[in-house]
């Protein structure tokens, strides 16, 4: 099948989304509480336009938040099935965070959570997350590449804690997130290593921070 390209009009609301999104990711982790007029000048676009396409503020950040946590479960799918085709769980698994990282999706959970209300697909997609990891960390635990105390909702905090360092320029802010990322795995692969201090967050302990404040 080939692909039958954009019209002119099309392309240019494509390209013009794609501006938008871009950066009104900037302005919102930086600030989710900045208006949306910021939006428009960070993306060089009419007020009007943005509008056109977002008639609130409140569908753009659920956008935002829905595009990072799709990413999130495309990455986890890709790591499920190279697991499930016999690939080596520990490369397997450095992979799968390095990705999550590098995507920066969960700069997106830290700073937006509470800014909107949740949709029945932000909802389905997080039990998907969910799902997918608790699958990655018990192929992990079965291969005993991974402490044997590292659980489900470790994951999401351990991302959140990479996410929180914003020092820098984007290619400064990778290399101290790639850093600060080899010291956590380093103490991740280990599966001997004794007992950590303090149980896990439990299951939905978090959730409630994602109920729209009022």
């Amino acid at each position: 099948m080939t692909t039958v390209p954009l019209s002119g009009r099309r392309a240019q609301a494509a390209r013009n989304d794609s501006v938008i999104l871009d950066a009104a990711r900037d302005v919102f982790i930086a600030d989710p509480g900045a208006p949306i007029a910021a939006v428009a000048h960070k993306a060089g676009v009419g007020i009007s336009a943005l509008y056109r396409r977002y008639p609130s503020k409140e569908e753009l950040l659920s956008k935002l938040c829905l595009d990072g946590l799709l990413l999130y479960v495309e990455i986890a799918e890709e790591a499920n099935a190279a697991l499930d085709a016999g690939a080596d769980p520990a490369e397997t698994f450095e992979t799968f965070m390095v990705r999550v990282v590098d995507a920066d999706t969960h700069s997106l959970t830290q700073k937006l959570a509470g800014t909107f209300e949740p949709t029945e697909e932000h909802t389905s997609n997080a039990i998907r997350a969910g799902e997918l990891n608790q699958h990655l960390v018990e192929r992990l635990h079965e291969a005993r590449a991974v402490r044997p105390d590292l659980e489900l909702a470790d994951l999401g905090q351990l991302f959140e804690m990479i996410a929180a360092i914003r020092f820098g320029d984007d290619e400064r802010r990778g290399q101290l997130r790639r850093r600060y990322l080899g010291l956590l795995m380093a103490g991740l692969f280990q599966p001997d290593a004794a007992p950590l201090p303090g149980p896990a967050p439990y299951v939905g302990e978090f959730a409630g921070r994602w109920a729209k404040a009022t």
